[in-house]
């Protein structure tokens, strides 16, 4: 009941584990890499977020969505945080491998962003499109130039969760009667306030596919000396994006540089430099007590980061497009669908039918090699 007209699931067997893919009823698997693009979803979340853009793409490109490990249809099997996010990327090559796909245009989503380029750094890709995407030094935990804030990276991983939207996802809560509920914060993180669709309850049934067994949602804590008084563990999805085990911002050293379009909104309250669900930020706004100031736990400055080291890759030859949206929140792909789908068509070359003209990017183009 949650796939939308012609939108298809299989399972797909490879030398790690079953991933669940969506695809478009139709596509050709004999497209060639330069028309296939390949979606990576976010935290809490799964492939069938990206329903709507599938359907809407020219019919002539090879399109899919894959479910990362406990998400979704895809098995529910552990993540090792220490290798930062290699276990989703890993996946999504076995599962590219599987399918006969040597390369693709990837596009990820928050946490997917950091899923795709962790791949670009060990796979050749034609580009990536980076859609509200986790800092290229991880989430909490680091100044602007990307060092940590502590050895043991405190107020990071999944000691931050909150255990009542946690509790709320394992009972596959649908209600919106506390702030906590996956509903709730669907409408007060994902999207912007006042953002209305007739898909909400396929997104929330997205969002309660996500996997609260040991070694999935959220990972475990250590305790620590440093305030908040926990740090980041070693298991499960948010110990992933933990500093001491991510940092992908070594894509500016890649030879081949694909070219790269950033496109996030001004209204995204995950992903900001003042994001909501960063502790330091919290403690700085007194709603987390005994924060121990700006000069020791001062907020991630997410974009900023972002912004630089894409700002490097350019300046080594990459060809990066931002786009922000004014008064967008952390889903640029459903809040401006034409928008999202025009600058995507864009980075990845697209050049269709005189019914499908190449989209017009000139004016969004904001920093690029040239």
């Amino acid at each position: 009941m949650t796939l939308f007209d012609g939108i298809t699931a299989r399972l797909i067997e490879t030398a790690r584990l079953t991933v669940n893919v969506l695809e478009r009823a139709g596509d050709d698997p004999a497209t060639p890499p330069e028309r296939t693009v390949v979606f990576i979803h976010g935290n809490v979340s799964s492939a069938l977020f990206w329903q709507e853009i599938m359907q809407d793409l020219p019919g002539d490109l090879r399109v899919l969505a894959i479910d990362l490990r406990g998400f979704g249809g895809t098995e529910h099997a552990p993540v090792d945080a220490t290798r930062g996010v290699r276990d989703f990327s890993d996946d999504v090559h076995a599962t590219l491998e599987a399918l006969g796909i040597p390369t693709a245009h990837l596009v990820g989503w928050s946490m997917g962003g950091g899923v795709i380029l962790q791949y670009a750094l060990d796979h050749p890709v034609l580009s990536l499109t980076l859609q509200a995407p986790v800092s290229p030094y991880g989430f909490g935990g680091t100044r602007r130039d990307g060092t940590r804030l502590t050895d043991d990276d405190a107020g990071c991983g999944g000691g931050g969760a909150n255990p009542d939207f946690v509790r709320r996802l394992s009972e596959k809560d649908t209600s919106d009667e506390a702030p906590t509920s996956p509903r709730s914060v669907f409408r007060s993180g994902y999207v912007a306030s006042g953002f209305h669709t007739d898909h909400e309850d396929v997104w929330v049934a997205s969002m309660l596919t996500t996997s609260t067994a040991t070694g999935n949602y959220p990972g475990d804590a250590a305790p620590s000396e440093n305030w908040p008084g926990f740090a980041a563990g070693r298991i499960g999805v948010l110990n992933t994006m933990a500093p001491k085990y991510f940092d992908v911002s070594g894509i500016v050293d890649l030879a081949q540089k694909p070219p790269i379009l950033w496109i996030h909104g001004t209204a995204d309250a995950i992903v900001s430099d003042a994001s909501f669900y960063d502790l330091n930020h919290l403690g700085q706004l007194g709603i987390i007590p005994g924060w121990p100031g700006a000069e020791v736990a001062p907020a991630q400055e997410m974009i900023a980061q972002t912004r630089d080291v894409l700002g490097r890759y350019a300046d080594a030859g990459g060809d990066v497009t931002e786009i922000s949206m004014d008064g967008v929140g952390h889903s640029p792909h459903l809040e401006r669908p034409a928008e999202f789908r025009r600058a995507l068509l864009g980075v990845i070359g697209y050049v269709g039918s005189p019914a499908e003209p190449a989209p017009a990017t000139e004016a969004i183009i904001l920093r690029s090699s040239d």
